[in-house]
């Protein structure tokens, strides 16, 4: 299970929010306990979140926070220069820039992100039960694209909302998507 922190107030400008802690949201806060309530398939034999305070606090929300290791291969992206910018502000500078294909200057390039990944993916892979994997929308998207061998740029067709729960799996011996991008526990929690 691989899920998104909840809300910052960086995620909810479109920020590059990579290495900077910024905390939850009050609706942040929401969202990780509702995560909390669609995370079934325990007992855990493996629960990391990244040490950063956004998935920190959405793990322990959502119910895991006492099972969790802190895995510093789970921290986001490293956006180097353009830690705290949006794309548009980016673009203003270096208009045909793709963070999948061009990285950031005084950060990470994909690869450098796949190598951290692949190495969650060891550690998920020795785990004796279910996995459950609290990080960042760029991390996890490129996550997702190597638990399926591919390369680490089809990241950038993995779209990943704030709180979103995500499942990897097999298909016989072939590693899978089993869902992606799953926020129905949010849209839940607005009927009457």
């Amino acid at each position: 299970m691989l899920i998104r922190h909840g809300q910052t107030t960086w995620s909810a400008e479109g920020r590059h929010t990579g290495r900077t802690d910024v905390p939850l949201t009050d609706e942040g806060r929401r969202q990780a306990v509702l995560a909390g309530t669609r995370l079934t398939g325990g007992p855990w034999g493996l629960v990391l979140s990244s040490p950063l305070i956004r998935a920190w606090d959405t793990c322990a929300l959502a119910g895991l926070g006492a099972l969790a290791e802190p895995e510093p291969d789970l921290v986001e992206w490293d956006y180097g220069v353009y830690e705290g910018l949006t794309t548009p502000e980016i673009r203003a500078g270096r208009p045909s820039w793709r963070l999948w294909t061009d990285g950031c200057p005084g950060g990470e390039v994909a690869d450098d992100v796949a190598a951290r990944a692949d190495r969650v993916i060891g550690r998920c892979l020795a785990a004796d039960g279910p996995v459950a994997l609290f990080a960042h929308g760029h991390l996890l998207r490129v996550l997702g694209a190597r638990w399926v061998d591919a390369d680490p740029t089809m990241g950038r067709a993995l779209l990943l909302s704030t709180a979103s729960i995500s499942a990897l799996g097999w298909e016989r011996d072939e590693p899978v998507v089993a869902r992606w991008n799953d926020t129905t526990h949010l849209d839940d929690a607005l009927l009457p």
